[in-house]
């Protein structure tokens, strides 16, 4: 987890190494009640709002989410708020 605050924001990020996510995926992973086909096919615990909410949250700070995924080389989540 890193976090940055330059020209009035605060840019929260968290960056993972694990298998990432597929292209086709990162369309909908902050939609509400979505899993990913590897979640579900490995009947992983999880509703799907964990990123849902986190969006929610952001936005309402006037904000945003933005994640950037490289299958087998990991994710990066980023919220940049205003200070």
């Amino acid at each position: 987890m890193a976090i940055q605050i330059s020209h009035g924001i605060t840019d929260l990020s968290v960056r993972d190494t694990g298998r990432g996510i597929a292209p086709e995926e990162l369309l909908r992973i902050l939609d509400r009640f979505y899993r990913t086909r590897e979640a579900l096919d490995r009947k992983q615990p999880g509703t799907g709002l964990g990123l849902a909410i986190v969006k929610s949250i952001a936005l309402l700070h006037g904000g945003s989410v933005s994640i950037l995924s490289q299958p087998e080389k990991g994710t990066t989540a980023s919220v940049p708020i205003p200070v």
